[in-house]
């Protein structure tokens, strides 16, 4: 096990030693003997001491690759790499990993069941879904999975379900590359599949201690195949996509996420809209929280078996987050 010889210097005037886990939104997750991983946030810390090594990310997108020094300036801190020494204001930092932890460190995630109302039935359901992130030197690794059926009785009213895997680099000044590849099934438009595989490049425009708002282009690869006897289609697609997450960390604790993609065929005559949203609050900790999600995609041209050109549906969520 990794000895917690890390120190906080917090407001209060104690100095608390433990592990520092990771840094996201404001939020510093922390680990000590006795009360196993508590979150701290980053207006409440004066100064801090690592000896790790971390990967840093600035409001300014540079990245730094160093350790951690005290600094007799309140709310300030040393980062010390391999050939300089950068004083930088705490609230300034924006994402901290550990570049050498163990596999369990750079995982984080979170896992939701809730209900659901969908367009396609009209009736009650149950959803399950995940996000899990698995990071390394400038790269991050990305698995989220969701799924909703809905039930009339004993039979299936209807079903749609999403699984994406994204493998993300960061470049420089803000700039990410993305390839990820994906299945999808939504039978009130009649896909019964659908796999695609996407290249990206994602720019960060605003990425503070409370939000990252990012937008990215690129192109996507479609493979098809409709409900009943219809042939499956292959189509090139451009995509762009906007994503913005905000973080309210006073209490009660408040997440916001949200994104956009539209993809118009270059191959046909027709284009997609995919829009999620995911508002959730803490309750009993910060590691449990409630709140709803609500999906709409829209097809201009589905398949001859496709209900409709669009559907939505909205869930109620209990959400468990590990870091």
């Amino acid at each position: 096990m990794c000895q917690k010889t890390d120190s906080i210097y917090h407001v209060n005037g104690n100095i608390l030693t433990g592990e520092i886990k990771n840094l996201s939104y404001g939020v510093l997750a922390w680990k000590m003997d006795g009360m196993g991983t508590i979150s701290l946030e980053e207006n409440k810390i004066i100064t801090l001491i690592s000896k790790k090594q971390f990967e840093i990310e600035m409001t300014d997108d540079l990245i730094y690759f160093g350790s951690f020094e005290a600094s007799k300036i309140d709310k300030t801190v040393y980062i010390v790499t391999t050939d300089k020494r950068v004083l930088v204001k705490i609230e300034d930092i924006v994402e901290v990993y550990p570049i050498k932890g163990s596999f369990w460190l750079r995982t984080s995630g979170n896992f939701s069941l809730g209900f659901n109302y969908s367009k396609g039935s009209g009736v009650a359901g149950l959803t399950f879904s995940g996000d899990i992130d698995y990071r390394k030197k400038v790269s991050y690794y990305n698995l989220t999975f969701d799924m909703n059926n809905s039930y009339q009785g004993d039979s299936l009213g209807s079903s749609k379900a999403d699984i994406d895997f994204a493998w993300q680099r960061s470049i420089k000044n803000g700039w990410s590359s993305q390839a990820s590849i994906g299945g999808s099934q939504n039978s009130e438009l009649g896909t019964k599949l659908r796999g695609e595989f996407n290249l990206m490049g994602i720019k960060d425009i605003v990425y503070n201690n409370w939000n990252r708002f990012y937008a990215g282009g690129g192109l996507s690869y479609n493979h098809e195949i409709p409900y009943g006897n219809l042939a499956s289609e292959d189509d090139l697609a451009a995509i762009f996509q906007v994503v913005w997450r905000v973080y309210k960390y006073t209490h009660p604790k408040v997440w916001v996420d949200a994104n956009l993609s539209v993809l118009p065929y270059l191959t046909d005559d027709r284009y997609r809209t995919v829009f999620n949203l995911n508002p959730k609050i803490s309750i009993l900790s910060d590691d449990f929280t409630v709140g709803f999600s609500f999906y709409y995609n829209y097809d201009s041209s589905p398949s001859e078996n496709a209900n409709s050109t669009d559907d939505h549906g909205i869930n109620l969520q209990f959400t468990y987050s590990f870091h």
